[in-house]
């Protein structure tokens, strides 16, 4: 089992940038092939990014295709979602998720652990 604990998440204007941060607990980091999920006001969860176990491959939603950057360094047990030219409509809640032994980079939904979640606001 594996614990997940997102942090970076603020308060941002328009055109600017964050890196979201997903710290795993454990030793097995290198097991889980990790998705970025958001979910606004209203809305259901969405898929945003995903990255395989080693890091080589990634899948990105087509709203942030060019935009934002997925990684890993699993030495520290760390995922990260690098979000640049941010736009209101990025506003939600970002989750990062663990699917274990997968081999890609994975955009389903069927993930295997959940952070908690952290808050993106983007201003106009």
């Amino acid at each position: 089992q594996v614990q997940l604990v997102e942090s970076g998440g603020g308060l941002v204007q328009a055109g600017g940038s964050l890196r979201l941060s997903c710290g795993a607990s454990g030793r097995t980091f290198s097991r889980y092939a990790m998705g970025w999920f958001r979910q606004a006001p209203g809305k259901e969860r969405e898929f945003v990014a995903g990255i395989s176990r080693g890091g080589g491959s990634t899948a990105y939603a087509d709203s942030v295709k060019g935009r934002f950057t997925a990684s890993r360094d699993n030495a520290k047990y760390t995922a990260y979602l690098q979000m640049n030219s941010l736009q209101p409509e990025d506003t939600a809640v970002y989750s990062c998720a663990a699917k274990e032994y997968y081999s890609g980079a994975y955009s389903g939904k069927q993930y295997d652990y959940w952070g908690q979640g952290t808050q993106v606001t983007v201003s106009s």
